[in-house]
């Protein structure tokens, strides 16, 4: 069996939570679910699913909330349409999955490319968002400040213009069974401190992504695995050849306009003091965008997955936060 096969075991695994499928902004939506009690609706990255947030899901509904995780368009068990993938019509997905869950708002938690689609829905509906929370994405106008005036950030997202080619990237991110996708991810990771055997993260139990070692397999396994689900790739990196092939376009100039309006709902902003992808001085300062409680809250030695890297500590934070009826700026 290659990693390419049985997609639906890797997109809809066994656990804790239901699967099901709901209708938002004419596609349909996979989902992933727990608990009962305000709505916490979960956005994942690039190149991950739904299956990035395992660790939060359980630690949510425990706590007393709603948690859902969304498969965001073209990914995972989520439709794959042909178009559709700039920001603003992806951040009405998101609200749009809000409403047909009967929810009157949610708090918002989205990583990286879910974190850009949570700052762009906070704004463009925010009687529909309670809470925001963002980590390892700065906001939409910062990330075009840095990616345009920062050579280090330009460099340090190479991959999002090595995506602006056509069909290469598609290509090579389904090359080997998606190994391209595992280099990035433990390439992305931060260092991990070294297990019993002196090996880092040596611990077979353990499914955080991290350098070589038993630890990362599971994970990166399976994101290899739903990479390699027939037009994923393609339908991944669309939003990002948006992104970049929007900047001087009209469209492009309309959509970061809109995003000067300020979000009014308590924010945390999270990330890792080690991200490569992302570097720390482009995400932070995007709290001048926030005219609501806002709190930074940098992860020393963490990279680009600190929901991942260090869950426990990731999900306490998050948990705290929410559950604080009077967040502090």
């Amino acid at each position: 069996m290659t990693l390419a096969d049985s997609p639906a075991a890797v997109i809809r695994p066994e656990g804790p939570w239901t699967h099901r499928d709901v209708a938002a902004n004419g596609a349909r939506f996979h989902i992933a679910e727990m608990g009962d009690g305000p709505l916490v609706l979960l956005l994942h990255g690039f190149p991950q699913y739904w299956w990035a947030w395992r660790h939060q899901l359980p630690a949510l509904a425990d706590a007393g909330y709603r948690a859902v995780a969304m498969d965001l368009r073209g990914v995972g068990g989520s439709d794959r349409t042909p178009r559709g993938y700039d920001p603003a019509n992806l951040a009405l997905d998101v609200t749009g999955v809000i409403r047909s869950l009967g929810e009157p708002d949610a708090a918002l938690v989205g990583h990286d490319l879910g974190g850009y689609l949570a700052w762009t829905a906070a704004v463009m509906r925010p009687k529909l968002i309670r809470r925001l929370v963002v980590a390892s994405m700065p906001h939409p106008r910062r990330w075009r400040a840095a990616m345009l005036g920062d050579v280090r950030q330009t460099a340090a997202s190479s991959y999002i213009w090595g995506f602006q080619r056509p069909w290469l990237p598609e290509r090579q991110l389904v090359a080997d069974d998606g190994a391209l996708v595992e280099q990035l991810i433990l390439n992305w990771a931060g260092p991990k401190p070294p297990g019993p055997t002196g090996i880092p993260n040596d611990n077979p139990s353990d499914d955080l992504p991290g350098p070589t070692g038993d630890a990362g397999v599971l994970a990166v396994e399976n994101y290899r695995r739903a990479m390699c689900v027939p037009s994923t790739a393609h339908c991944s990196v669309e939003p990002y050849r948006w992104l970049v092939r929007s900047l001087a376009r009209p469209d492009g100039m309309q959509f970061y306009r809109r995003m000067k309006r300020p979000v009014r709902v308590p924010t945390l902003h999270l990330h890792g003091s080690l991200d490569p992808v992302m570097r720390t001085r482009s995400a932070a300062g995007s709290g001048e965008y926030v005219e609501a409680p806002y709190r930074w809250r940098l992860f020393d030695g963490l990279g680009h997955w600190p929901h991942e890297e260090d869950p426990e500590t990731f999900t306490s934070e998050l948990v705290h936060w929410l559950s604080d009826p009077e967040p502090d700026r």
